[in-house]
């Protein structure tokens, strides 16, 4: 990173530490409308709703003056639009109605991991040993966290840490997926049409469970949504990729490593969830095996 001059580093590293506190808030705000009564189909319903116009900007502006997609393309951005958005936001939803924030953040941030697995099953992508212990060490983290959590809450935090990671699984699969749309759109552009996909099947999920009724929606739902909408979807996506142009995707990932720092630090702040000894060295073996994950071979600080 040397060779970068340091306005663009320094803007770099600040837009992606903010993009991973932004994100990271997602889960804060819906543990805070569950509250309320709403349910997992309606509060994504909302987030999506009010997200979709900004999607749809962000896919338009990143096509200008490209050629329109084909029919290939859309069946393959309507396929990532469903598994790495849709299903995964669903999942995520209904997980986080049984398990803290906080363990939702360390489940999420298991992703690079699942890709390399995805990876090895799927294309015989060879895993390192070193990659492989560091698997072994952010799994030991999260299974701590989760010991701890199942103690507490019982069977429900199984539930959820379950539903949880297979919408961490299906977000490995939209990225395993997704590397030659991005080649052909830009990953900007995918990400538009991609999520504007999955706004539209939220939307199909809720008009066929769920009775149109908004009056039966509390007014703090609503709220919460939109900025669940602005503040920790649309807005995130495009603050990441500004990071990416100016200090790579590898520098903006380890910095990502925040996010789940501040989900824990949010989730005891404004959720009053437990902060102990179990969930520091938790997250400190997560974040510690991800970073190793990531982190190319070889590569000297």
């Amino acid at each position: 990173m040397s060779g970068l001059p340091a306005p663009s580093l320094t803007s770099g590293l600040l837009l992606a530490a903010a993009g991973s506190i932004a994100f990271s808030g997602k889960a804060i705000i819906v543990k805070l409308a569950y509250r309320h009564g709403v349910d997992a189909v309606s509060l994504l319903m909302l987030r999506m709703l009010f997200a979709l116009p900004m999607f749809l900007l962000m896919a338009w502006w990143a096509g200008r003056g490209k050629a329109p997609l084909t029919r290939a393309d859309w069946l393959g951005v309507i396929g990532l639009g469903f598994c790495g958005y849709y299903l995964s936001s669903f999942l995520d939803f209904l997980g986080l109605a049984y398990i803290s924030a906080s363990l939702e953040r360390l489940i999420l941030y298991l992703n690079p991991t699942l890709v390399l697995v995805l990876g090895w099953f799927l294309f015989k992508k060879r895993i390192t040993p070193r990659q492989g212990v560091a698997m072994a060490i952010s799994y030991s983290g999260v299974l701590l966290v989760f010991g701890h959590e199942l103690s507490l809450q019982g069977p429900d935090a199984a539930l959820g840490a379950v539903l949880v990671f297979l919408s961490a699984v299906s977000y490995a699969i939209y990225l395993t997926y997704s590397g030659e749309l991005v080649k052909r759109l830009g990953s900007l552009r995918l990400a538009g049409w991609a999520t504007s996909v999955a706004c539209v099947f939220c939307l199909l999920q809720y008009a066929l469970l769920k009775p149109l009724v908004w009056a039966d929606t509390p007014e703090p739902v609503l709220w919460l949504s939109l900025l669940n909408a602005v503040a920790c979807t649309a807005l995130p996506v495009l603050i990441v990729m500004m990071a990416i142009e100016r200090i790579g995707p590898a520098l903006t990932s380890q910095i990502g490593m925040i996010g789940p720092m501040s989900t824990l630090i949010m989730g005891v702040w404004i959720l009053g969830e437990p902060f102990n000894a179990w969930i520091i060295a938790g997250t400190a073996l997560v974040l510690g095996g991800v970073f190793w994950v990531t982190r190319p071979a070889g590569r000297t600080v």
